[in-house]
């Protein structure tokens, strides 16, 4: 059912000093290269796989992984043309990674309009700031775009419909990018062709398509053969090379949170380096010893349900009754390969606006990599914050609000 809900927003602005955004900026490049490298190496040559760097088990058992994509390869190579990786700052000043998300990463639009309208309620404060401008996000997607277009055809942003609690953003983008809003329905495939036909079925060759559609229900003929909100042979178009899709199909296996665990080996394997950007002390119950230390402490640790996102499927040892720990405990044991857990770390809280002042709050922040011609970093982000003072969770989908990043100038 379709549920809305407020996203607050806080004005109180999250500064990066330009030196510390500088370091964040090359360990997410650094990263979203050695995704992307593992992602075409995974789906083709499984070479990390090869010299056992990561389990053959753990890949072929992860939920998204699509068999279906073998073989496949993007246009350009790229897979993860969008990547929102999640950082929190510890209370030391260090950078730690929690997530990566290069399905289908959301939130760029939130920022750009809350910049937007502070920036008409006090113009003078932008005017006196020394940060960078953070409106060109739209400008670097259409790069994108037009570089993997395919034939100079259409580009379209295909969106689930208006029911979609992120299409305010699908829209914004496709405003902004001067790209088509696609609808399910207005996209039919012919001789391994995607057209548009639009209002007046007057058909247009698609070039390129940003997909705001998940995996599982993009061609029903492929996945989910229930979908309505699919494109029926958009694989086949997709495999034969005559359409692009961003983000690619398959990226799921990345976003699997024990892979999280892989990357700083990703790093070491295909880049021959070491990983400028470090993941929270994380433990895979798929190894015997991860899992003795994770029984053992788990009163202690943050529990993840690998297939989760937004949030959900997370919970702290340190909050659960005597009978859940035993519970969940029963579940490690049983499904190894469907947990990880890591330690707590303790965030560094930002000041936030609440009735009666000022108070604390923990916060993440979503950055946002782009990868075409060439890898960039977005200079902006959406910080989210936890509506509950003593709540560690941070995310939209809880009922959380979300800062600016402002971030300095050299």
């Amino acid at each position: 059912m379709f549920h809305e809900q407020l996203f607050p927003f806080d004005p109180i602005p999250r500064e990066i000093p330009y030196t510390e955004w500088t370091f964040i900026e090359k360990g997410l490049i650094q990263r979203a290269r050695a995704l992307n490298t593992f992602l075409l190496d995974i789906y083709n040559d499984k070479c990390i796989v090869r010299d056992k760097v990561i389990p053959e088990e753990f890949i072929y058992s992860s939920k998204g992984y699509l068999p279906q994509c073998e073989g496949i390869v993007p246009r350009k190579k790229i897979y993860a043309h969008i990547a929102g990786i999640y950082l929190v700052q510890a209370k030391d000043g260090s950078w730690i990674v929690l997530e990566d998300n290069i399905r289908i990463p959301s939130g760029a639009s939130y920022p750009i309009i809350a910049r937007t309208i502070t920036r008409k309620v006090s113009p003078a404060t932008f005017a006196q700031a020394d940060i960078a401008d953070n409106r060109n996000y739209t400008a670097l997607l259409r790069e994108i775009m037009d570089y993997l277009d395919v034939g100079n055809g259409l580009e379209v942003i295909l969106t689930p419909g208006r029911y979609n609690s992120a299409f305010f953003e699908h829209s914004f983008l496709a405003e902004k990018t001067d790209a088509v809003l696609a609808f399910p329905g207005d996209l039919i495939v012919e001789d391994d062709k995607v057209y548009y036909k639009g209002l007046f079925n007057e058909k247009r060759r698609v070039g390129v398509i940003y997909r705001r559609v998940s995996d599982e229900y993009l061609d029903p003929l492929v996945f989910e053969k229930e979908s309505l909100i699919g494109v029926p042979n958009l694989m086949r178009a997709y495999a034969r090379g005559n359409v692009a899709v961003m983000n690619a199909v398959g990226n799921g296996i990345a976003d699997d949170r024990g892979l999280c665990y892989f990357v700083p080996k990703m790093i070491a394997y295909y880049l021959n380096e070491n990983a400028l950007l470090q993941n929270a002390p994380t433990y895979l119950p798929f190894y015997e010893d991860d899992k003795k230390y994770v029984l053992e402490h788990i009163d202690k640790l943050v529990i993840k349900d690998v297939a989760e996102a937004g949030g959900y499927g997370v919970m702290f040892g340190q909050d659960m009754s005597a009978e859940r720990l035993t519970e969940v405990k029963r579940r490690i044991e049983t499904e190894p390969r469907r947990w990880i857990a890591h330690e707590v770390v303790q965030f560094r809280d930002l000041e936030v606006l609440e009735a009666g002042g000022r108070g604390k709050r923990k916060s993440d922040l979503r950055a946002f990599v782009l990868s075409g011609e060439e890898t960039k970093v977005w200079q902006s982000g959406l910080t989210h914050f936890a509506f509950h003072p003593d709540s560690y969770v941070v995310n939209s989908s809880q009922g959380d609000g979300f800062k600016d990043i402002w971030v300095k100038k050299g």
